[in-house]
């Protein structure tokens, strides 16, 4: 198919008026708002898949409810559609017991926050209120979009910076038995309407820095609009969003907000931001995902950065990114990209984006996501890359589904009059139609990509228990009872919080890498695992924040199929220090601390 642009696409459905109509209400019509009740057969996805999937939130203990945000009245028409995003989901060992926990973001004012401690029996504690981040959401400041979790004073403690729409918190990890409140003190703005950010080094100093991706811009108050015209100018070119920031830490708990001496000076929508070496310097490169826009790549050169320009051919099409992954696909040593966008049969086909390095080029990408079965996700949000069924190659989860309302009624037809409409029409909120109770992509089946490793990635969620039709924002994966599987954990807009426990078929091993830096931060975001197995080979590094409004487990898991021969794994810090691990067996976690 073609590329069509977005704008292209819904004017088309103007044109084609009411007639297009018929058809998306029989689709909503045809949908159920809970999970489907398609019986799983766990055995038989095991013998076929080599996995399968148990949803066993409510048998951990976890009962939690997204509450989205109520913003300005004069936007209640549109409040579906303004108040779409703010679940999120982040992994943290927060007091280094060995054992991954769960923090999740709500997004109403007065709404609490929740850290799930891990109990080690399969059970989860919230501690967030005694911790002191569960009461972030106060009148006045502001609610939760997400969070990321980086040792900025390396300390051995991860500490949390709250990703918001209003003022931006970061919280001071005390020894894993309490948070301390360091906004002012580490020189924050006092509001940012961010949807994204990630801990990065760099400058590959062996401190901790901080991008953060501004959505609306920074002078609008959702609650107390001065006026409606805060939307995008454009559902293609929008550059009137929030700034994106790019905070230096100088040590001392203090950072210095450098983006534009960095290089970094858009105002496009940001959705999703990730990092990672794709150059092979050793300096962290950054991926934007961009709402009504493009998706922008920044090149780090040796801690300053340009955007690179089409010859990478990345983000040459606009399109609506709401996720940025990374992922060794192939298994040769270099990094895909996987980036969502829209997708509804009938009305708009912009298709996810798959940018895969072409062979001898680590600068130029080439989409293959129609090729390799990924491109049609529906409204997609967050996803991730894991090896799901251990068999030596990254497999993809996805979560989708935007406004699930009625079941019988679509907005999409307003929607296109708004999207073809001048600028001074999609910006001011006040000329959109009233949703009504209306679906704008609801209701959808989630994705789980296996990768065969020959090229194709086949859709197994129904077969292996992802039957949920919620509204998916964000999802982490983590092995959360350390047994070498992938757990999944998904927040849902408006939604529970699912968390989906990988149960493995016998027989397939793998290996599993928790690194501390010494010279280099002591996060090791950005330290990068070269594994050697079998005549294979898989990069994986270490990030502060990916995906959409998530952070998966900061250890390092690979899969390694049956019977593997493990030759060598070679670890590169972010320092330059580049460390060979030999005699490595199956089946084990390996926990390596940087040479000093």
């Amino acid at each position: 198919m073609k590329r069509i642009s977005l704008a292209r696409v819904l004017l088309t459905v103007v044109f084609a008026g009411m007639l297009a109509t018929p058809a998306i209400m029989r689709r909503y019509a045809s949908q159920s708002g809970e999970p489907a009740s398609v019986h799983t057969d766990c055995q038989s996805a095991l013998a076929r898949y080599g996995f399968c999937y148990e949803e066993v939130s409510k048998q951990a203990g976890i009962d939690f409810v997204h509450e989205a945000p109520v913003l300005d009245p004069q936007l209640n028409g549109i409040m579906p559609e303004v108040a779409s995003m703010g679940a999120s989901v982040s992994i943290v060992d927060f007091d280094r017991d060995g054992w991954p926990d769960i923090y999740v973001t709500n997004s109403q004012i007065g709404s609490m926050n929740h850290l799930y401690r891990n109990n080690h029996d399969g059970t989860f504690t919230d501690v967030a209120a005694q911790l002191g981040i569960a009461d972030v959401n106060r009148p006045g400041t502001g609610v939760s979009m997400g969070a990321v979790w980086g040792d900025y004073d390396n300390d051995g403690y991860e500490d949390l910076f709250l990703i918001k729409w209003g003022k931006p918190e970061l919280f001071h990890n005390d020894g894993g038995k309490g948070f301390t409140r360091v906004t002012e003190t580490a020189g924050l703005p006092s509001w940012i309407n961010a949807n994204t950010a990630v801990w990065l080094d760099y400058d590959n100093d062996g401190k901790l820095d901080l991008f953060v991706g501004g959505y609306y811009p920074e002078n609008v108050n959702l609650w107390q609009l001065a006026n409606t015209r805060m939307m995008p100018e454009s559902f293609e070119y929008a550059k009137n969003g929030g700034r994106k920031y790019l905070f230096h830490n100088v040590g001392n708990g203090r950072f210095e907000e450098v983006s534009a001496k960095a290089g970094i000076t858009s105002r496009r929508w940001a959705l999703a931001c990730a990092a990672a070496d794709l150059q092979g310097t050793g300096y962290p490169d950054l991926f934007v995902a961009n709402d009504y826009g493009v998706s922008e790549l920044y090149l780090n050169d040796h801690g300053h950065f340009h955007e690179a320009g089409a010859e990478t051919g990345v983000g040459f099409a606009p399109k609506s990114g709401m996720n940025a992954s990374f992922g060794d696909i192939f298994n040769q040593g270099r990094y895909s990209i996987y980036v969502s966008n829209i997708s509804e049969e009938g009305v708009l086909i912009q298709g996810n984006n798959l940018w895969v390095p072409e062979d001898g080029s680590a600068l130029h990408y080439r989409n293959m996501a129609r090729d390799l079965g990924v491109e049609l996700g529906g409204w997609s949000f967050g996803a991730q890359f894991g090896d799901l069924n251990n068999d030596g190659n990254l497999d993809l989860f996805l979560e989708n589904g935007f406004i699930s309302a009625s079941r019988t009624k679509s907005y999409w037809y307003d929607f296109s009059k708004v999207a073809g409409g001048n600028s001074s029409i999609i910006s001011d909120a006040l000329h959109w139609p009233p949703f009504d109770g209306r679906s704008l992509s609801g209701y959808q089946q989630k994705k789980v990509w296996i990768n065969d490793g020959a090229g194709k990635f086949e859709d197994v969620a129904q077969a292996v228990g992802v039957t949920d039709r919620y509204d998916g924002r964000a999802v982490a994966l983590a092995d959360l009872w350390n047994t070498g599987t992938l757990d999944a954990v998904v927040a849902n807009q408006r939604g529970p919080l699912l968390i989906y426990k990988d149960v493995a078929a016998p027989g397939r091993d793998w290996i599993e890498f928790d690194l501390e830096g010494t010279k280099s931060n002591r996060s090791a975001i950005g330290a990068q695992v070269m594994l050697f197995w079998s005549g294979k080979e898989q990069v994986q590094s270490i990030a502060g924040g990916n995906g959409f409004a998530s952070e998966n487990d900061r250890r390092l898991h690979f899969g390694l199929g049956e019977n593997p021969q493990i030759e060598k794994a070679v670890i590169r810090w972010s320092s330059g220090t580049v460390q060979t691990l030999d005699h490595l067996t199956p089946n084990r976690l390996y926990h390596v601390k940087e040479p000093a």
